[in-house]
């Protein structure tokens, strides 16, 4: 599951899980990107309350746009797990598997609209040279018609995943199949 030792449902004490029970009724069931965390469990409910305030707070931004920014930034970073977990969830929304891989593959292989496209080639520019990003790639954000705090949440998802795919990529934290879908969306 990971480089690093994670312990167990059956061999936690009541604090972890305590956060093991948290995770698991916010989502459904505990992530293997939540279970790393088992040595810190205070990281890994600070963890969930930042993932809720990014992928599921109020926001003009549909769970589906969220999924795409989260599938591009992860796919920028060759991050398996994420990939998998996050088109999974986009999944849901398309209901097109052809597409989906499509979009996997290559983003611009899919048409996504003229305003998710700048948003997404903002999210591709912060993942990967984030020294370039200029106040006119924000100017671009609004003229495709995102107010400012849309912005922010783009770049918080942007953040976000990119903190989660260096704790997959650095812990080496794997997908299983049985952990994939599942989760309440």
């Amino acid at each position: 599951m990971a480089w690093i030792r994670v312990i167990g449902e059956d061999e936690a004490d009541d604090e972890l899980r305590a956060a093991f029970e948290r995770v698991k009724g916010k989502r459904g069931k505990l992530s293997n990107i939540m279970a790393v965390h088992s040595l810190r469990p205070e990281a890994m409910t600070a963890h969930m309350d930042l993932y809720l305030a990014t992928m599921f707070s109020r926001s003009d931004l549909s769970r589906e746009e969220r999924e795409m920014i989260a599938v591009v930034v992860s796919t920028s970073n060759r991050c398996p797990y994420c990939i998998r977990h996050h088109a999974e969830a986009l999944g849901h929304y398309w209901r097109d598997p052809e597409r989906l891989a499509r979009f996997v593959e290559d983003r611009e292989a899919v048409d996504v609209g003229p305003k998710m496209t700048v948003a997404l080639e903002y999210a591709q520019k912060l993942t990967e040279t984030p020294e370039n990003v200029i106040e006119e790639d924000i100017e671009s954000l609004r003229t495709a018609g995102f107010s400012d705090e849309d912005i922010l949440s783009i770049a918080l998802i942007v953040a976000y995943f990119n903190f989660v795919n260096r704790i997959v990529l650095g812990l080496g934290v794997e997908a299983t199949e049985d952990e994939i879908s599942g989760y309440q969306v």
